[in-house]
């Protein structure tokens, strides 16, 4: 049963494919049926093909008028040619064989034809506009009505009347039936296509958002160590010739901190990699960095010639990991930046103050903040850490100090969020 289902399925789709493609096919189609089916007995009855066509006529008492054949003609052409536009002028082809409908019983004339009618009232329930139906439905009722007093010489006009309305009202709901059928799958379609569409936009959305942290996290990574081996690379150069040791130190602190950055950069670019079956596996990942490697960062940015004076305040700890990453990558920024720009010997003073509703860190040095240190400049680094402060509603500024130096303040919320901290 269920491969014939599936058949009959088939069929029906590839049915609706060619009358998409070819609409007049089947309007063609369902005219020539009607011809055959109805109009064709007609004129072999009017030619006399069928016995005992006065005796029929004698028992049922039916006293229809014989008309010419061009008058069955034209009638059976005016009830089933309209049929052509049934589809795309249902109420003029509605309109057009009900007037026919009504002329041929004024003259007293039966013909099978008028199922026409009915197939029309089917036509304009699927497909026309439903505040024109009880105006159709009218029409319809009073032809039925004119159809039934016609027949009342042989069948009871309220028998007459209750199975041509019948028939009409079943034309009617099955007409409906299937305009709802057709609008519920064009809504499921509609929702399928907008939620295909509501997906792909969270896919992209998903992936700038990660390619906008990778950036933040290379950046971070590579910057930071980068300005630290460059440093340390020309104070060893510096140091060759007046002090030979210094210089093996330099170069034993640039491979520590190249290896420092090998290993991070391993990490990060570890999420992206996937194996070569198509199976993205986690990555073995070390944890990140909070709050408690500032001390080891600081370390590795005295080892390159800044003095740095580092202090906490209040319940550090309880921070969250994604709140001391934060921390982190705007404190290792920040000491980039005046790595870079202020060079060595420069003072910093890093504070971490935690309160019970925001966290504040202040990185302030003595260093040029003119020509010298143009640390002004909208450059990645400072377009970085105001967006890791906002994921936490924070904000970061900077720039020279009252009395001399550049400053660095970030401020980040720590009040819940959703009920949630």
């Amino acid at each position: 049963m269920g491969p014939l289902v599936a058949r009959f399925a088939r069929a029906g789709q590839r049915l609706r494919q060619a009358d998409r493609a070819r609409p007049w096919v089947l309007d063609t189609a369902v005219v020539v049926l009607v011809l055959l089916m109805f109009c064709l007995p007609d004129l072999l009855h009017h030619g006399g093909a069928v016995d005992g066509d006065a005796d029929d006529r004698h028992r049922f008492r039916f006293a229809f008028t014989q008309l010419p054949l061009a008058a069955v003609l034209a009638l059976q052409a005016g009830l089933v040619l309209p049929l052509l536009w049934r589809r795309r002028r249902p109420l003029a082809a509605f309109g057009a064989i009900a007037a026919v409908f009504v002329l041929q019983w004024s003259l007293d004339a039966v013909l099978r034809a008028d199922v026409a009618l009915f197939v029309a009232l089917y036509s304009l329930a699927l497909h026309g506009q439903l505040r024109r139906l009880p105006w159709a439905c009218a029409v319809m009722a009073a032809g039925m009505v004119l159809v039934a007093v016609r027949v009342s010489p042989a069948v009871s006009v309220w028998d007459a009347l209750f199975f041509l309305l019948s028939t009409a009202t079943a034309a009617l709901a099955v007409g409906l039936m299937v305009r709802t059928r057709r609008a519920q799958l064009a809504g499921l379609r509609e929702r399928a296509a907008r939620l295909e569409t509501e997906r792909d936009q969270r896919i992209r959305l998903a992936t700038a958002t990660e390619r906008a942290r990778v950036a933040r996290e290379m950046h971070d990574i590579v910057g930071h160590n980068l300005s630290v081996i460059i440093t340390l690379a020309d104070a060893g150069a510096y140091a060759t010739d007046t002090a030979p040791e210094r210089g093996k130190e330099a170069l034993q602190l640039i491979g520590d901190t190249g290896r420092t950055a090998l290993g991070e950069l391993r990490r990060v670019l570890g999420v992206l990699r996937e194996a070569s079956d198509g199976v993205r596996r986690a990555p073995e990942l070390s944890p990140q960095p909070g709050l408690a490697d500032i001390e080891t960062l600081c370390d590795g940015v005295r080892t390159a010639g800044l003095e740095i004076v580092y202090r906490t305040v209040g319940e550090v700890d309880a921070l969250d990991r994604g709140m001391q990453l934060t921390v982190y990558r705007i404190v290792q920024e920040a000491l980039t930046n005046t790595l870079k720009h202020a060079g060595a010997g420069t003072q910093v003073n890093l504070t971490v103050v935690v309160g019970d509703e925001r966290l504040v860190i202040r990185i302030r040095d003595n260093g040029p903040a003119g020509p010298a240190g143009p640390r002004n400049e909208e450059g990645h680094g400072l377009v970085g850490m105001r967006e890791r402060a906002a994921l936490y509603g924070g904000t970061v500024s900077a720039g020279p100090a009252a009395d001399g130096g550049w400053a660095v303040q970030a401020v980040l919320d720590l009040t819940p969020q959703g009920g949630t901290r």
